[in-house]
C-alpha cells in the first residue's frame, strides 16, 4: 500500500508579523534554518521515507502560486488549493479524496505541518514509520504526541490510557484543551500526558469511515469530492467544499472517534508559534539574546532582535530586557517578549484600518 504525505500549509503566521505576510507567511520564512524555509525543511526531512511524487501540500488559493514558486522540485499539481477557507477537517477530507482519486482506492496518509521545528530528522522518520505501520495493520487513527518538557499552557494535551513507552503505540483516553498553568503542571508530573502535535496517520478508508460515523456532514462528501476530482469538475468541487462546516479535525473527529492511538515522539519538537520560540532553537549570545541581521545590541538581555531590512539600515538597542524588536523595509514591531502571542492583535488592527499594503 502506497504512503502519502499531506503537509498543511494554509496558515498566515500572523504572530510573526512584520516578517510574515499574506503572500509570504511563516512556512515560507527561514526561521529555524539559515538555508531552508520551514516548508522546505518539512519536505527534506520526510523525503527519505516518502518520495516527492507522493508529497502533497494543501494550502489557500492565495498561497498556491507562491508555494509552487518556492518549491520548484515539487510537482506543481501536488500543491493543492482549498476551494474555500475552511478548517482542518474539510482540508483533510479534501486530501483524502485527492489521494483516493490518484490511487484508485485505499492508501496510507501521514498528515504533517509546514511550520514545526523537528530537532532530529532520523528519529522523526522512525516515529512516522511506526505510526504508519500501525495504521496499515489496524483500523486506527494514529496521532503523534510530544513528551512535555514544561507545563506549557499554549498547547493541547493527550491523555494516554496506559503508561507511555518509546516506540510503542498507546490508546488515547481523551484530548484536553489548553490548560491553566496549575493543571498543565499536574499533567506533566503525572507522566500520562503528551502534547498534541497536530500530526496524524491513517488509511484513507479508515478516515473516511470514521468521518461518516462521527462527522457525516463532511465524511459523506468525500466520495463526491473524489468523483469531482476524477472528472476534473473544479466548479462542482468548489461548490461542494464551500458548503462544508468550518470545523477542526481535532474537535470534529479525533475527540469523537473511539479508535484513536498515539505514538510518543522521540525527537525534539517545537510549535514555533511566535517570536519568543526563536530563543529555544537559535544560538544565543552571551546575554541570552537572539540577534539576526545588521544590529548593535548593547546592555540588552533575554531579547530577540531581528533586522530584515534589505538596505544598509542598522537596528540598535541599549538597556533592554525581554523585548522583541523586528524590522523590515516597511514596518517595525516592538513588544515585550511575554506578549508575542498578541502580535496577531496588531495585524487585526492594521487590517481594520485598511492597511493591507503592509500585511
Amino acid at each position: 500500500m502506497n504512503s502519502y504525505v499531506v503537509i498543511m500549509a494554509g496558515g498566515s503566521g500572523e504572530r510573526f508579523w512584520p516578517l510574515s505576510r499574506m503572500r509570504k507567511p511563516k512556512q515560507l520564512l527561514h526561521l529555524t534554518s539559515p538555508d531552508l524555509s520551514m516548508i522546505e525543511e518539512a519536505i527534506a526531512r520526510v523525503e527519505p521515507l516518502i518520495p516527492r511524487e507522493r508529497i502533497l501540500i494543501i494550502t489557500s488559493e492565495v498561497l498556491r502560486q507562491p508555494i509552487i514558486n518556492a518549491l520548484p522540485n515539487l510537482p506543481a499539481e501536488n500543491v493543492i488549493a482549498e476551494p474555500a477557507k475552511r478548517n482542518t477537517a474539510p482540508c483533510l477530507a479534501l486530501a483524502c479524496s485527492v489521494i483516493e482519486q490518484r490511487e484508485g482506492g485505499d492508501a496510507l496518509m501521514a498528515v504533517l505541518t509546514a511550520d514545526h521545528f523537528i530537532g532530529n530528522a532520523k528519529s522523526f522518520r522512525k516515529d512516522i514509520a511506526i505510526a504508519l505501520h500501525y495504521a496499515q495493520d489496524n483500523d486506527a487513527l494514529v496521532t503523534m504526541g510530544i513528551p512535555p518538557t514544561r507545563p506549557e499552557t499554549g498547547y493541547g494535551y493527550i491523555h494516554v490510557a496506559e503508561s507511555i513507552a518509546e516506540d510503542e503505540v498507546s490508546s488515547v483516553d481523551s484530548f484536553k484543551e489548553k490548560p491553566t498553568f496549575e493543571i498543565a503542571r499536574e499533567y506533566v508530573l503525572s507522566g500520562r500526558y503528551l502534547w498534541n502535535s497536530g500530526m496524524f496517520f491513517w488509511r484513507t478508508h479508515t478516515l473516511r469511515d470514521v468521518m461518516i460515523d462521527v462527522l457525516p456532514e463532511v465524511g459523506n462528501r468525500i466520495a463526491e469530492m473524489t468523483t469531482h476530482k476524477s472528472h476534473g469538475d473544479e466548479v462542482g468541487l468548489g461548490s461542494l467544499f464551500a458548503a462544508l462546516p468550518d470545523i477542526s479535525i481535532d474537535y470534529g473527529v479525533m475527540e469523537r472517534a473511539k479508535n484513536v492511538f498515539v505514538v510518543p515522539a522521540s525527537f525534539p519538537w517545537d510549535d514555533v508559534g511566535s517570536w519568543d520560540a526563536l530563543e529555544r532553537m537559535q544560538p544565543l549570545d552571551a546575554d541570552r539574546n537572539v540577534v539576526q541581521g545588521a544590529t548593535l545590541v548593547m546592555e540588552t538581555t533575554g531579547s530577540v532582535v531581528v533586522n530584515a531590512h534589505s538596505g544598509s539600515h542598522i537596528v540598535t538597542t541599549i538597556g533592554l530586557e525581554d523585548v522583541v524588536v523586528v524590522v523590515t523595509d516597511d514596518a517595525t514591531m516592538v513588544c515585550m517578549k511575554d506578549r508575542t502571542q498578541d502580535v496577531k492583535k496588531i495585524v487585526t488592527a492594521l487590517r481594520a484600518e485598511g492597511r493591507d499594503d503592509i500585511l
